[in-house]
């Protein structure tokens, strides 16, 4: 067999790539297990913020779409903005996906890669080593998690789900912290829905901390939004960036840094006001300036714009603050491809047809929103990234 292409990860990314690049006639093994984050790293009960058609994964064969998969097994179906697509369904719409169009899916895992000659070499958790003429990284927020240094500080062993602070994804079955008092950390979607997840699962109290001063909000309702809307989500800054993806990346680095921080807004989705409203209690305008444990409980001492402070004990913190891409933490990554890697506004620095620094290797997904913005966050970054991807490493080793 020829020496094939390899595609590390097997979520909606990696499926989609794999299946493009199969789509080329080009030999390609994908390892992982399918849809691992989605089944693990979210909480039960958790609904997609976005719409049913934008949340397809893209293949290069028609027939796979998620209504596709709705007709083909009599789920949902999900079609309208009002339908709200729950997580467990998304994960088998994927497995759907993967069934059909990546067989022989490898479920382990990839210990290493490194350059060996004009390819690259992977040993596998199975203890297997192979060679690759190309490597597709799709690992999607693996290893990313992000936790504030002034949490971080106060648990030198790292967050953990059953310490008195984790990450949100630590928690699949958020029931595991009821009858406890609940601080969770954040603005965005994934805090306001974990805190609602946890006062449905149980928790004693749930207090969400967010720094702006008015942090805390939620979107309208489809029939309630302007007639003159974007195209796809709730923010026209955000549909632009997703709608000239590729253009982004000619942005300045410090315009492409600023966006990736500020776009999307943090914003809860307008199903979810009704589920928060008087069930979740709010600091709004507060940042964290130091955190501690005390007697087995996480201590946070709060500060305001205005001077004025606080404390708020509670007998575990949740971090809902989201991913940051750091290339330290693609460990599998040997330290000589790592230090190849030219890294600009916080992640890989990629050509057109996602291709890095390193000849041969690519990144898709998250890894790749500093270059192509933050359409690679979503799902829908797919049906733009793959067959870019695809076509590039097709000329390049087909």
């Amino acid at each position: 067999m020829s020496t094939p292409v390899a595609v590390i990860g097997a979520g909606p990314y990696g499926l989609s790539a794999a299946a493009h690049l199969r789509a080329y006639g080009l030999p390609v093994r994908v390892f992982g297990q399918p849809m691992v984050s989605w089944r693990t790293r979210m909480p039960a009960g958790m609904l997609l913020t976005s719409t049913p058609a934008a949340s397809s994964i893209g293949v290069p064969r028609p027939g796979h779409t998620l209504g596709d998969f709705c007709a083909a097994t009599g789920e949902g179906p999900y079609a309208s903005d009002r339908d709200l697509l729950p997580v467990e369904t998304f994960v088998r719409y994927g497995q759907w996906v993967q069934q059909r169009l990546v067989p022989g899916l490898e479920q382990v895992r990839v210990v290493s890669a490194d350059r060996r000659g004009d390819g690259f070499e992977l040993k596998l958790d199975s203890g297997e080593q192979l060679g690759a003429r190309a490597v597709v990284v799709a690992t999607g927020l693996t290893g990313l998690a992000q936790l504030p240094p002034e949490l971080a500080a106060a648990i030198p062993d790292g967050p953990s789900a059953t310490g008195p602070v984790s990450h949100s994804s630590q928690h699949h079955d958020l029931s595991a912290l009821a009858g406890r008092d609940v601080v969770v950390i954040g603005a965005g979607q994934s805090a306001l829905e974990s805190a609602v997840l946890l006062t449905e699962a149980g928790a004693a109290a749930v207090r969400v901390v967010a720094r702006g001063p008015a942090a805390v909000g939620f979107g309208a309702p489809p029939d309630r939004r302007p007639r003159l809307r974007p195209p796809f989500g709730n923010a026209w800054p955000l549909s632009g960036l997703t709608q000239h993806a590729g253009a982004f990346r000619r942005l300045p680095v410090p315009a492409r840094r600023y966006l990736g921080r500020r776009v999307p807004v943090p914003l809860g989705a307008w199903w979810l006001r009704d589920r928060f409203t008087d069930r979740v209690r709010v600091t709004q305008g507060r940042r964290i300036v130091r955190a501690t444990v005390r007697d087995g409980r996480p201590v946070l001492a709060l500060r305001g714009a205005d001077g004025q402070g606080g404390e708020v004990v509670a007998d575990h913190v949740l971090a809902a603050t989201g991913y940051r891409m750091d290339l330290a933490a693609l460990d599998f990554l040997g330290q000589g491809l790592r230090t190849g890697v030219v890294v600009r506004a916080g992640g890989p620095l990629l050509d057109a047809g996602f291709g890095s620094s390193v000849p041969g290797l690519y990144f898709t997904g998250l890894p790749a929103a500093a270059s192509f913005g933050p359409v690679m966050r979503f799902v829908c970054g797919t049906e733009f990234a793959s067959p870019r991807l695809a076509r590039a490493v097709a000329r390049a080793y087909g």
